[in-house]
């Protein structure tokens, strides 16, 4: 039955350790455990939830959704994939080589659509530079992410799909976090 479970990285969009998303990373895990997930593990205090489950993409983006909903009161948006998905994410990166400081992974809900995508792509990002392989969209600064015009809100915006957005560090860790079985 075990064998059936596989290890899912779960970001949480715009969980803060105060505010009106504050969500505690302890309380949760032990509110994930209660509802099913296996082996529920956090990296920090912004919503990167590591867990072992049976549960399909969509089921699990939901039933972290409704248990942050339901015990934190919070109405996050919650992107899950698998683990193998971010070494993937991580191989794909057109930005091979560059200041890992200034490289940022935006994850998207969905891939968007191609006019969105076009009109995106269109606009340039100049001085940083921006691409959208697949359902991740890869961000290199030329200065600070602060100062990015391709922000998370920026992406959701033009490409009409829901984002979160993580350092190359925190993916880096969530990598090395996830293949812990």
């Amino acid at each position: 039955m075990a064998s059936n479970h596989e290890d899912k990285i779960i970001l949480l969009r715009g969980v803060m350790p105060t505010g009106k998303n504050k969500v505690l990373m302890a309380p949760l895990r032990a509110a994930l455990e209660e509802a099913g997930l296996r082996n529920v593990r956090t990296y920090i205090q912004s919503g990167n939830v590591m867990a072992s489950t049976n549960l399909n993409q969509s089921a699990i983006e939901d039933l972290v959704h409704d248990v942050i909903k339901e015990r934190f009161g919070g109405d996050i948006k919650v992107l899950a994939r698998s683990a193998p998905y971010f070494n993937e994410a991580m191989e794909n990166n057109p930005f091979k080589g560059a200041d890992p400081a200034k490289l940022y992974f935006t994850l998207l809900a969905s891939e968007p659509e191609d006019a969105w995508l076009e009109a995106f792509h269109a606009l340039g990002h100049a001085p940083d530079q921006v691409q959208v392989v697949g359902d991740m969209a890869y961000v290199l600064c030329a200065t600070k992410y602060s100062e990015l015009k391709a922000n998370n809100n920026f992406i959701e915006r033009k490409l009409k799909v829901a984002a979160t957005t993580r350092n190359f560090n925190t993916i880096s860790k969530l990598i090395a976090l996830g293949a812990i079985g």
